[in-house]
């Protein structure tokens, strides 16, 4: 068996963690205020610090895997993450418990961050492309799980046992991990704060490497936008039950999973990187413009939202994989960069809109349109001859991923 045989299975499931604990434990929320005779606003606090530490770990980990390796920074990475849930699950008061998931949010950056590093490493063209989309396609399927699992486990085994689910997974992950991950990335003579910073500011001084990252990020946001506003829109303003509900975001979220799973087939169906990305562009485009017009009931607004998913699924490969590529030696930087300001994006718009959420789609359609407006033009700053871009796969060489 190809010695990059077990890599797919082992990079899904580094993410498996990092995605549910994120939003395992809202279900949760009363329970601890309950528990630990705390307030609700404290215990909203332990998004907002595992958000905190997320931002500023995904800042490190890729630098830090510049230098001294992926697999290094993954087992210690997580490593920090395992700790923090073992934190939460523990936490005798509402600070330890706050203490435990900022560092639970350090620690789940780091597989987020690395494992599409490390796919750009070892995969190539169609494969690398394929690799993405099947990350996409499980981060999406996990975020949407998420919630409901949590509420299952808090009535089966109390809202500690969100933690130890999450534990218990990043354990065997880690296990996984040190057993079979390869190091992928070539290690730097040196990687002080003077080389990161220099890194960063190469980055940043590249329109490239700028628009190649704000176009995912920004699409991304603006997908959260609805995320968090679709139990309101669906069970309130269109006054759906909450199995109806279930069944059209299950549309919207296998509308994104689906066409990342596809992307490979979808590039070579419609003639290349180049196509894809201008026929993704006018999809979520199409897609956030009939949400705006039109999204007044439950079935345009689902319609609406899964064109915009697939068009964002289908460019996505493309436009992330640009992002890496530009300057492939600081691909752990780059994909920090983009991650870091990818959740600071989502805490911005997000907040905004919920901030002016009067009730209907309005403020949701129009805070999504805004994103996407901003997004649709940078899609097509391309890359230099030879940098960046994905070559475009061939019909007959589009198979499953390895």
């Amino acid at each position: 068996m190809n010695k990059n045989g077990f890599l797919p299975a082992l990079l899904m499931a580094a993410l498996t963690g990092t995605i549910i604990e994120l939003d395992m434990s809202v279900p949760s929320f009363p329970d601890i205020a309950r528990a630990l005779d705390a307030s609700e606003a404290a215990v909203q606090l332990t998004v907002t610090l595992n958000f905190l530490g997320y931002c500023l770990g995904a800042l490190v980990h890729g630098p830090l895997s510049d230098r001294f390796g992926r697999r290094g920074v993954m087992l210690a990475g997580n490593t920090v993450m395992l700790l923090g849930a073992l934190g939460c699950a523990v936490a005798p008061g509402i600070e330890f418990l706050l203490v435990s998931r900022f560092v639970q949010g350090v620690g789940a950056s780091t597989s987020v961050v690395l494992v599409f590093v490390i796919i750009a490493d070892v995969y190539e063209g169609p494969r690398m492309l394929r690799m993405f989309g099947l990350a996409n396609a499980a981060m999406s399927a996990l975020m949407t799980a998420a919630p409901a699992l949590g509420g299952v486990v808090n009535r089966a085994l109390g809202w500690r046992g969100n933690y130890a689910v999450v534990f218990t997974v990043t354990f065997v992950s880690l296990l996984l991990m040190a057993t079979f991950l390869p190091e992928t990335g070539a290690r730097r003579a040196s990687a002080g704060v003077r080389e990161v910073a220099a890194g960063y500011r190469r980055l940043l001084g590249s329109g490239e490497f700028v628009a190649a990252s704000l176009v995912p990020s920004l699409l991304f946001a603006a997908y959260m936008v609805f995320i968090a506003a679709s139990p309101f829109l669906y069970t309130g303003a269109f006054g759906l039950s909450t199995t109806a509900f279930a069944g059209h975001l299950l549309v919207v979220v296998a509308s994104f999973a689906l066409t990342s799973l596809c992307a490979t087939r979808v590039m070579a169906l419609l003639g290349g990187p180049g196509r894809t990305v201008a026929c993704g562009v006018a999809a979520a485009v199409a897609g956030a413009g009939l949400f705006l017009a039109l999204g007044d009931g439950p079935v345009v607004t689902t319609v609406s939202l899964s064109l915009f998913c697939a068009g964002f699924a289908a460019l996505y490969p493309v436009v992330f994989g640009r992002s890496l590529g530009v300057f492939p030696e600081l691909r752990g930087a780059a994909s920090s960069l983009t991650m870091s300001g990818r959740a600071l994006l989502v805490a911005l718009f997000t907040g905004a809109a919920s901030g002016l959420f009067t009730g209907d789609a309005a403020v949701t359609a129009g805070v999504m349109a805004a994103a996407t407006a901003v997004a649709a033009p940078l899609a097509f700053l391309r890359p230099r001859a030879g940098a960046g871009e994905p070559a475009a796969p061939r019909p007959d060489t589009v198979t499953g991923a390895d």
